[in-house]
């Protein structure tokens, strides 16, 4: 059983998404650019415990440096015409598919869900290089549920962190353009006593 502690700022009788004119957009190097709306999901806490219940989540581990190490954080990826485990996220998808599809010129179609359960969970950088990613311009939304972590960014081939983002609680970011094959993203491990957060990606066929 994971809890979170709720927001007083996240008390909506209803998960609903919010308008997107308020989004800000900050130009990265090289043709990238990330949106970024706090808040968005309005009564978000309530899509975490949803979540955190009906997702079959999946523990994965991989091969480093010839040893299998456990992944630090859990996972569920759902493709493109899989169904979504809530309602709430085929609104969410359509929604930002339907407000980037004049950029973009493709619907989001799939999403990737990550349960961090503490601040030991993390994922290091990286940029949605698997399949058209690697060689397109292209979309990747995330809406962040439960307790806020920092998303760091920095240009692709190392260096110190350029812009940090604190996504938690129905907060949205986009990282569109160039951004996934010209910079990297991670979410850092923190010492500091942080609760769960569950992030959202959407993506467009045929990019992970």
């Amino acid at each position: 059983m994971i809890g979170m502690q709720g927001s007083l700022l996240d008390l909506a009788d209803e998960c609903t998404p919010g308008p997107l004119d308020g989004l800000t957009r900050t130009a990265l190097a090289h043709g990238a650019w990330v949106d970024h709306l706090p808040g968005w999901l309005r009564g978000s806490d309530a899509l975490f415990d949803r979540l955190v219940e009906s997702v079959p989540w999946h523990a994965e581990r991989r091969r480093m440096y010839d040893v299998e190490v456990a992944v630090p954080r859990l996972t569920k990826h759902y493709g493109t015409g899989e169904p979504l485990p809530d309602p709430i996220l085929v609104e969410l998808r359509d929604r930002l598919s339907q407000h980037y599809l004049p950029e973009l010129g493709e619907p989001l179609t799939s999403a990737g869900l990550c349960l961090y359960r503490d601040g030991a969970d993390s994922v290091a950088w990286h940029g949605d290089t698997v399949g058209r990613g690697s060689t397109q311009d292209t979309v990747v939304a995330i809406v962040s549920v439960g307790a806020a972590r920092t998303l760091t960014l920095r240009p692709r081939g190392g260096g110190p962190t350029a812009h940090r983002f604190s996504l938690g609680h129905g907060d949205l970011v986009v990282m569109g353009g160039s951004c996934q094959r010209t910079w990297e993203h991670a979410i850092p491990k923190t010492a500091q006593a942080v609760g769960p957060r569950i992030s959202i990606q959407l993506r467009p066929r045929g990019v992970r």
